[in-house]
C-alpha cells in the first residue's frame, strides 16, 4: 500500500469501507490514517520533528507540516524557531505561538507504507474496542445469548457475533459442562475496560440470572405489576425468591409459577433443575422471615435490630426442615432476608432465655447490691444492663409492682455509681496498658474494645491501621461491630498515614 500511489477520492472510500465494516466512525479511521502519515513523516524528515499530517475530509487530499514553537532564544531548532525566521512566512506571529509550516509531498517507500498500514489496524482495532466497550457498559445487568467458542480449564469464552465474552468456572452452574458451538444463556455481570479491549464477564450462577428469567418467562414482571424484591441462591441445588403484587388483584405467587407450573418450570430447566421457593415478600420483617423459612413453620420470632440478628424458634419436629440439609435453608432465608437468623427450639429458646434471666438478675445483685427478688422483678420488666436502669425515666421503675419512688430512686442511684466506678477502673485500666488518647477518640471504639486491643498489643492509630478486618475480628470477638464498620474504624486509624504523607509532598 502506497498513499503516494492512492487517488485523494479512493483514500475517502478506504475510510467508508472500513467505517462500515468495522462499525467505526469515518472520523476514527481518518484519525487513524493521518497518525500513520505522520509516522511515515518523521522517517522522512527526522524523527526529532514535530510533523502533522491532515486529511482533507471532503475531498481526501492530504497535507502535511511541520509544528515549531515561537521562542526568543531556541534550545531545539527541530521544534522551536526565532520571531524573525517565522515572520519570512507569518507576519503576524508573536511569542508563544506555534506556527505550522506545510512540507513537501512525500513519497511512501515500502517500508514507511508497511509502518502506516500497521498504525491504521491497530487505530481501527483500538477505536472498535472502544465502540466494544460503549456499547456493553451500559448492559450490565442483562441476558444475552452467545455461541461457546472454546473451552480451557473450565473457563468459556462466548462469541457473542461482534466481541467475545468470558464466562469463568466459578461462574458456571455446578456440574454443568460446555462444548464448542453449544449455545448458551447467561447474565452480564462485569464490563472493563483493558488494554487487551473490553473485557465482558458472564454469570449464570449470579442471582441476577434468576431474576432475569423470571421476568421473560413472567409479563407480570415483565410488565411491572409483580416486583421481585430479594433473590438468594445456591446455584444448581435450591434457590429462594421473593416477591411482591402492585396489585392486589394479581396473586405474585401464581404468576411466578404459572399453569400447571409451567412458568417457573421454564426458568428451572435453564437452571440445570436447581430448585425454586416463591416466597411472598412483607414490609413486615418478622413474617417476611417467617414465609423466607418455607417449608418449615415458624413459632416465635425475635428481632435484635442493634446486631441485625432474627431468632427464630420452630417446634421440635420442624428444626430439621427449617435449617435444611447442611444449613441450606436457613442460609438462604438469611441471605433472602437480609439478616442473620438463628433458628432453635421452643426447648432450646427457654433454656437460652433461663440462662440469660439467670446471668442479668446475677448481675443486677452484684452490681446493685439488691436481693435476689428484686433482681429478678427488674429482669421480668425487660431490664438487661445497669446502664438502661441509670437511664430509664424515674416512673417506669416506680411503675414495677412491689416499686415505689423511693426505690426507685435508690436504684438509679446505685446504677450510677457502678457505672462511675466502672469508669474509673477503665480509665486506669487504659492508663496502664499505654493506650494513646487518639485511638480512643476514634468513633466506634468503646472503653471495652479499647482494652481488648490494648491487652494484645494495639495501643495506637498505627497499630490499629496496621490490622486488617479479620485480624481485629480475631482479636475482639465480641465488639458487636459489623464488618463494614471494622472496616471504616481501620480506615480512620489510617487517615493520619494519607495527611502525613500529602504534608510532606506540598512541605
Amino acid at each position: 500500500m502506497s498513499y503516494a500511489t492512492m487517488g485523494n477520492a479512493e483514500i475517502l472510500q478506504i475510510a467508508d469501507a472500513v467505517s462500515r465494516e468495522k462499525g467505526i466512525s469515518k472520523e476514527s479511521v481518518l484519525d487513524a490514517m493521518e497518525q500513520a502519515i505522520q509516522i511515515a513523516g518523521r522517517r522522512k524528515y527526522g524523527h526529532e520533528q514535530n510533523i502533522k499530517a491532515e486529511i482533507n475530509p471532503k475531498t481526501g487530499e492530504i497535507h502535511l507540516f511541520r509544528l515549531r514553537e515561537v521562542v526568543e532564544n531556541p534550545e531545539d531548532f527541530a521544534l522551536q524557531t526565532t520571531v524573525d525566521v517565522a515572520k519570512k512566512n507569518h507576519p503576524d506571529v508573536k511569542i508563544g505561538d506555534i506556527v505550522k509550516d506545510p512540507l513537501p509531498p512525500i513519497d511512501f517507500g515500502r517500508i514507511a507504507a508497511q509502518t502506516a498500514k500497521q498504525v491504521i489496524v491497530q487505530k481501527v482495532r483500538d477505536a472498535e474496542r472502544d465502540v466494544q466497550f460503549e456499547e456493553y457498559k451500559d448492559r450490565v445487568g442483562e441476558v444475552i445469548h452467545g455461541t461457546v467458542k472454546r473451552v480451557e480449564y473450565g473457563n468459556v469464552t462466548v462469541d457473542l457475533g461482534r466481541t467475545e465474552a468470558t464466562l469463568r468456572k466459578d461462574q458456571i452452574i455446578p456440574r454443568e459442562n460446555f462444548k464448542q458451538n453449544d449455545r448458551v444463556r447467561a447474565y452480564i455481570y462485569d464490563v472493563r475496560r483493558e488494554k487487551s479491549g473490553p473485557q465482558i464477564f458472564l454469570s449464570r450462577t449470579h442471582p441476577g440470572f434468576m431474576a432475569k428469567l423470571f421476568a421473560q418467562e413472567v409479563p407480570e414482571i415483565y410488565d411491572g405489576v409483580i416486583e421481585i424484591k430479594a433473590v438468594a441462591r445456591d446455584p444448581g441445588s435450591r434457590a429462594k425468591i421473593a416477591v411482591v403484587s402492585r396489585d392486589s388483584g394479581i396473586d405474585p405467587i401464581g404468576s411466578c409459577v404459572g399453569v400447571r407450573g409451567s412458568r417457573v418450570q421454564a426458568v428451572v430447566n435453564e437452571l440445570q433443575g436447581e430448585k425454586v421457593d416463591i416466597i411472598p415478600w412483607s414490609h413486615d420483617t418478622a413474617t417476611f422471615v417467617i414465609n423466607a423459612l418455607t417449608p418449615a413453620d415458624a413459632t416465635k420470632v425475635v428481632i435484635d435490630e442493634a446486631a441485625h440478628r432474627i431468632e427464630v424458634v420452630v417446634p421440635e419436629e420442624q428444626l430439621s426442615l427449617a435449617i435444611g440439609r447442611r444449613g441450606q435453608n436457613a442460609r438462604l432465608a438469611s441471605q433472602l432476608v437480609g439478616w442473620n437468623i438463628d433458628v432453635m427450639t421452643e426447648e432450646e429458646e427457654s433454656k437460652r432465655r433461663a440462662e440469660e434471666f439467670k446471668f442479668s438478675s446475677e448481675l443486677f445483685i452484684e452490681a446493685l447490691d439488691v436481693e435476689e427478688v428484686i433482681a429478678q422483678l427488674l429482669v421480668a420488666e425487660g431490664f438487661t444492663s445497669i446502664e438502661e436502669i441509670a437511664g430509664v425515666e424515674l416512673r417506669e421503675l416506680a411503675s414495677i409492682e412491689g416499686f415505689d419512688e423511693d426505690v426507685a430512686a435508690e436504684l438509679q442511684r446505685r446504677a450510677s455509681e457502678f457505672l462511675e466506678r466502672k469508669v474509673k477502673e477503665e480509665e486506669s485500666k487504659l492508663k496502664e496498658l499505654g493506650v494513646e488518647d487518639a485511638l480512643l477518640e476514634l468513633d466506634g471504639i468503646t472503653s471495652k474494645i479499647a482494652i481488648a486491643l490494648g491487652e494484645k498489643g494495639v495501643k495506637t492509630l498505627d497499630d490499629l491501621g496496621d490490622l486488617a478486618t479479620d485480624e481485629f475480628s480475631e482479636l475482639v470477638p465480641d465488639s458487636g461491630l459489623t464488618q463494614h464498620q471494622v472496616q471504616e474504624l481501620i480506615m480512620a486509624a489510617r487517615a493520619h498515614w494519607f495527611e502525613d504523607e500529602s504534608k510532606a509532598q506540598n512541605g
